[in-house]
């Protein structure tokens, strides 16, 4: 049977049977014209959405709520649905989503419309697509220029240790020899450590998963000689909060001040360049394939007589190494 109006209280609800589907719902309201408009225009989108398919009356709040139920990323996703709100996801193309991303983020580079913006409403929108309720969508991302990250060496985190705070030092220490993002590293309890095992427990909000890495020398030194009177390793509840102590060791050690990510790019970098393979790196480091770690961190040796090494008479390390 149709959709029909009843009062509960001091609202009015509908209920009733389209499509073979049986609804029921408040419709909000105390007007009764008001009420009795949203009943119909409720019945009317069923209906189209039993005879057109789920795509015609999509909408993007809807397919955000199953992005959201799927336990997908959350990140950069409130903005993006306050844009697009009850937006036909079949409405939303390639054109609408570029311009969205300008209107969003309109002091912001192109990286970062493209991440927050583009890659969010694409992924809401293809997530949905997997559940066969709309078309695939592809967006063409505005052209950002790729920043080449500097990496901090062992001889930069020698030096900044020798001029930071004992918690300082063994967070540089802790991200350069195990890769954690700094994120992971200020999250780390002891209860995360094994001084024994020489382990620590990392827990990767990006990737969803956890991975046990190894703890070095001077990590495991720093470490054991902490005091544990707090529940945190590190101490800090947030980066911001260690961002001062940071840079004032940075200029007491005279160095180049390095942001935190520096040293993760260090971890990686340091492993390939001692020879390592990038399938092993992205596994001890917990990146989600070799391809990443290759993009991000590769890079060519700008020397030019390293081909001696192909008739035997080169020097290459990588090769005396592992022979």
């Amino acid at each position: 049977m149709p959709l029909k109006i009843y009062k509960r209280g001091a609202t009015w609800h509908f209920r009733g049977t389209v499509a073979g589907r049986r609804l029921r719902g408040s419709t909000g309201t105390s007007d009764k014209t008001i009420a009795s408009r949203i009943a119909a225009e409720t019945e009317q989108r069923h209906w189209k959405g039993h005879l057109d398919g789920p795509g015609a009356v999509l909408t993007f709040a809807q397919a955000a709520i199953k992005y959201r139920a799927a336990g997908k990323s959350t990140r950069f996703l409130e903005k993006v649905e306050d844009y697009w709100k009850d937006s036909l996801v079949k409405d939303i193309t390639p054109g609408a989503i570029t311009q969205a991303a300008i209107e969003m983020y309109p002091k912001a580079g192109p990286a970062t419309r493209n991440r927050q913006a583009i890659a969010v409403t694409q992924a809401v929108i293809n997530h949905a697509s997997k559940l066969e309720l709309c078309a695939f969508v592809r967006v063409e991302r505005f052209t950002a220029e790729k920043k080449v990250r500097k990496p901090v060496t062992l001889e930069w985190v020698q030096k900044f240790a020798a001029h930071a705070l004992p918690h300082q030092a063994a967070l540089a220490w802790f991200m350069f020899q195990t890769g954690a993002r700094v994120s992971e590293a200020l999250r780390v309890t002891w209860d995360d450590i094994d001084l024994q095992k020489r382990t620590v427990l990392l827990g990767q909000r990006k990737t969803k998963s956890e991975r046990l890495a190894h703890l070095p020398p001077e990590t495991f030194t720093a470490i054991a000689n902490m005091p544990r009177d707090r529940k945190r390793v590190f101490l800090y509840a947030t980066r911001m909060g260690a961002y001062k102590a940071w840079t004032t060791a940075c200029k007491r050690a005279g160095i180049e001040r390095l942001p935190y990510h520096s040293c993760r790019h260090g971890f990686a970098t340091g492993l390939l360049q001692a020879g390592y393979d990038v399938v092993t790196v992205a596994k001890v480091g917990g990146w989600k394939n070799a391809r990443q770690v290759l993009e991000t961190y590769g890079h060519a040796n700008e020397d030019p007589t390293i081909t001696d090494a192909l008739s035997g008479t080169g020097t290459d390390k990588r090769r005396r190494k592992h022979a």
